[in-house]
């Protein structure tokens, strides 16, 4: 573990430097869109690192208990804890593909939980829309 710059300290000097320095010197208008498109995937990243972990262990104990799937502990090593969520996100995909949540009680909820996950990434990816499409439609 580092201690001092933390990984989201060296987020933000960057974004600083991009929108304080950088960016109100740039006549380009295709290099000021770029720096924008930067300065915004730093702000992304500034929500995503801190709790990352928390998250994504919420969303594997989340979808073992929709998908009734074994409790365990969640993996130490990061990777592994991200590959578990990817797979069992996979297996999510594979049931509502073999028409598992078209009808009944499982349904609801695989919306819920789908509901929910849209709003995590949002919080992290664009929390302004929230505000704005904060529900699912759930026929």
């Amino acid at each position: 573990m580092q201690d001092r710059p933390t990984a989201l300290e060296l987020l933000q000097a960057i974004r600083d430097l991009l929108e304080r320095d950088i960016l109100p010197s740039l006549a380009d208008r295709r290099l000021r869109y770029q720096a924008l498109i930067a300065i915004n995937v730093l702000r992304i990243l500034e929500r995503e690192v801190p709790d990352e972990e928390a998250r994504l262990r919420a969303e594997l104990d989340a979808l073992r208990e929709l998908l009734d799937l074994p409790r365990a502990v969640p993996p130490g090593d990061p990777a592994l804890l991200r590959r578990r969520v990817l797979e069992a996100n996979r297996e999510l995909c594979e049931r509502i593909r073999q028409g598992l949540a078209d009808s009944g009680p499982w349904r609801q909820r695989v919306l819920s939980h789908v509901r929910a996950a849209v709003e995590e990434k949002l919080r992290i990816n664009n929390p302004a829309q929230l505000g704005e499409e904060s529900g699912v439609v759930d026929k």
